[in-house]
């Protein structure tokens, strides 16, 4: 039995290093053809290690007139950092009005909420759109932070993690004289931590390579993200592959250290939401 185990883990261990060199391998040639001259960039075969190394890309990248990256990277970190924080308010309180608070219709709301799950996003588009045309926000920030708040996968993993917190906590609370708010915001919210960090880290990547709806509702270079901006790098004619690549890096950068220091709570997170109720 424990040479099978041991030889389980090793197996594990092999195919997970595999799936991670797959993973990071194209992040390697993004960083490899970064440093590269562009004649050297669209060489053939491939050379992973540059034979001349240069940072003139991403100088070049930061000091284009036609290309305000830093404004897009902004924008961005802006839309997505208060679209995160939102998100995690409203569904938070959603999800615990659904796992903690007695009402009528609760679990038919709730079921009825997990069935607009099989609805493809991109059919909300052209209504979306109408609303946010007829609130004035097209190009505005309002029109990439506010739509998509309440995000029923957001209800649903929290609620898995509410249910899962002992009752006699919150009993003792009320016991005490705690009001249900006090409950949600100094009890709740504490304890399911792990949880949280999980939906946001997942909402903020999602807002972060969102490309789609920020070209549809931006009009000026100025209001562009970096997605967006990034495909307008690319040129109608001619690709510069290895400043593209400079940005691309640059704008993976802050997606990769926020997973770096949420890696420990992820696996936390989602298992204890998984098993619960």
């Amino acid at each position: 039995m424990a040479v099978e185990d041991k030889s389980s883990k090793w197996l594990s261990f092999i195919f997970l290093s595999i799936m991670a060199l797959f993973w990071i391998l194209p992040l390697l040639w993004v960083l490899s053809t970064s440093l590269k001259p562009e004649s050297q960039a669209i060489s053939w075969p491939i050379r992973w290690i540059p034979e001349t190394i240069t940072f003139q890309n991403y100088m070049d990248v930061f000091v284009r007139q036609d290309v305000p990256i830093l404004r897009w990277f902004w924008n961005s970190f802006f839309i997505a950092t208060v679209h995160t924080a939102l998100m995690l308010l409203f569904n938070s309180m959603s999800a615990y009005a659904f796992a903690r608070l007695k009402f009528r219709g609760r679990d038919i709301l709730f079921w009825s909420l997990m069935g607009t799950m099989m609805i493809p996003p991109v059919m909300n588009l052209v209504p979306l759109y109408g609303l946010i045309s007829t609130l004035g926000w097209v190009n505005n920030y309002a029109a990439m932070i506010f739509p998509g708040l309440a995000s029923v996968f957001g209800i649903f993993l929290l609620r898995q993690f509410f249910i899962g917190i002992p009752h006699e906590l919150e009993e003792a609370a009320r016991i005490d004289g705690a009001s249900t708010f006090f409950i949600y915001w100094k009890i709740i919210l504490p304890l399911a931590k792990p949880s949280l960090v999980v939906l946001a880290l997942f909402t903020f990547m999602a807002n972060w390579n969102d490309y789609l709806w920020p070209l549809i509702v931006t009009t000026s270079a100025d209001m562009r993200t970096l997605p967006v901006g990034l495909a307008i790098m690319q040129g109608q004619f001619n690709i510069q592959f290895a400043k593209l690549m400079a940005a691309t890096l640059f704008s993976a950068l802050p997606v990769i250290i926020l997973f770096i220091f949420a890696q420990r709570f992820i696996v936390k997170g989602i298992a204890l939401s998984g098993i619960k109720g």
